[in-house]
């Protein structure tokens, strides 16, 4: 008798309510913002295609306050606005891995993919653990992948399950390492070359501290996810998601069988497997190559997401046909799919609907200015925290790495020069404020697709998350203090 169709990627209810209710709360609070904070502008130039501000521009307007109504209409105006391709692209993106993953797993070409890796590796789990989580980070500090590292996300939490762990030890090898990674940038396009290229500073100059600075990171990202790891291995209800985790903890349960899944099928079937298996993995192959080849061809790079979130979708589709699943049951999968995510499409547009608000309000510009004043006027350890914090503040509205450089960084460096702060120390200030924050915000569209893929809700992820995430704060401070003390240029 064929199986039913299941997955186990679905937003849960309380899961939901909570983050509506966050997101809600941060919809209303940059409303406010909008009525009481003056609307002003910078002035703006076109340089080699990107617009950036003006520094001394700074003036006030009369622009028309934004309607109360709006704010709630907002989720849905973003769809009309300068980022609808960006929301439609990560909407379609978040379908397309839900769909595929759904496909994996009901064709049992992911149960045959992971119970091989963990095969070979079930010895040595913990040196698996380090070479993954250094492969995620080093994608993100010398190519600047993150987002792009979404559609590998489901298969690191099947194997986090399979070795005995839970969904957010899966979600640490993978988004938590691409964010650290991509912080502690060595080469990052988006971040390093771009704020490079506005401060005026020779491309990729400083790099002897970046490389410490991403071997600390390294070290810390992975001795917090040993030690969790650990616990939960020895004490498994002590997993924050022990609940959530259960049915599919036994799932991918370690003690079973390696070739469980395969009980009852015959050899043909299970040859159809094995040949699905080839066959995605020749997919995943792709992605990855795609991942590393857009670093270098901008044109590429501009649709990599959509054509990443395509081969992960084909790759599926192609595996379950392979696999022998029938196509009744396929559409029953992939509408299983489709309404388990679809209240993650609601959550994303909230998300998007927080930076339009702003936008919309026209106060974006008078919060850099007050930002700007406040920074000239203190001392060259106060304001570089002041910088990392405006960055900090900013990535609340603006989740582009290269949006927020152009926004902002015409500003801060000559800032950096008038209190005393070398420009490369105000880049580093720039990486740490536009990195840590991509895994802690829940204006983030990745963070929440991430989410979304697994059982794990918000409040359960920045329960987990917040001791990293304080500790990473004071090293990257220590760091900054370390650049100020020592003159970290060329200048």
């Amino acid at each position: 008798m064929e199986k039913e169709a299941e997955s186990s990627i679905k937003i849960g209810k309380k899961t939901f309510l909570t983050a509506v209710m966050i997101l809600g709360f941060l919809i209303v609070t940059v409303g406010i913002l909008t009525l009481v904070v003056p609307t002003g502008s910078y002035d703006r130039v076109v340089t080699d295609g990107r617009e950036m501000v003006v520094d001394g521009s700074f003036h006030y307007t009369d622009a028309e306050k934004f309607p109360v109504w709006r704010w709630f209409t907002a989720p849905i105006e973003v769809l009309a606005s300068s980022d609808a391709a960006v929301v439609i692209v990560i909407i379609l993106f978040l379908l397309a891995v839900s769909i595929a993953f759904s496909l994996l797993e009901n064709s049992d070409v992911l149960a045959l993919i992971i119970s091989k890796l963990v095969a070979r590796f079930k010895a040595r789990k913990y040196l698996l653990m380090a070479v993954i989580v250094f492969f995620f980070m080093l994608l993100g500090a010398v190519l600047g992948t993150f987002e792009e590292n979404i559609a590998l996300v489901p298969i690191l939490i099947a194997l986090s399950y399979r070795l005995g762990w839970d969904s957010l030890v899966g979600l640490g090898m993978s988004i938590l390492a691409s964010c650290f990674g991509f912080t502690a940038a060595i080469t990052n396009p988006f971040s390093i070359a771009i704020t490079q290229q506005i401060a005026d500073l020779p491309l990729y100059s400083g790099t002897g501290l970046r490389i410490i600075i991403f071997l600390v990171f390294y070290v810390l990202t992975l001795i917090f996810l040993m030690n969790y790891a650990r616990k939960i291995e020895k004490s498994p209800e002590k997993s924050l998601v022990f609940k959530e985790d259960e049915h599919l903890r036994h799932k991918y349960s370690q003690n079973s069988k390696a070739d469980e899944f395969l009980d009852g099928k015959s050899e043909r079937e299970i040859k159809q497997i094995e040949k699905a298996a080839r066959a995605f993995t020749g997919f995943i192959v792709s992605i990855i190559a795609i991942i590393v080849i857009a670093s270098f061809i901008p044109v590429l790079s501009d649709i990599e997401l959509p054509v990443i979130g395509l081969l992960f979708l084909v790759g599926g589709i192609i595996s379950s046909v392979i696999a022998g699943i029938k196509n009744r049951k396929r559409w029953q999968i992939i509408g299983k799919s489709a309404g388990g995510i679809a209240p993650g499409i609601l959550l994303i547009l909230m998300a998007m609907s927080v930076k339009y608000i702003i936008s919309q309000g026209g106060i974006m510009d008078t919060i850099l200015y007050y930002a700007s004043d406040a920074i000239s006027s203190t001392s060259p350890y106060v304001a570089i925290i002041l910088i990392y914090g405006l960055i900090l503040l900013l990535e609340l509205f603006v989740g582009s790495s290269s949006a927020k450089a152009f926004l902002v960084m015409p500003l801060i460096a000559p800032l950096s020069d008038l209190v005393g702060i070398t420009r490369q120390t105000s880049v580093l200030a720039f990486c740490f404020g536009d990195g840590f924050s991509n895994v802690l915000y829940p204006t983030n569209p990745v963070l929440l697709i991430c989410l979304g893929l697994t059982v794990v809700s918000y409040t359960k992820w920045i329960r987990w998350t917040y001791k990293i995430q304080l500790l990473a704060f004071a090293i990257a401070c220590g760091f900054l203090f370390l650049g100020i003390a020592t003159g970290y240029g060329p200048f």
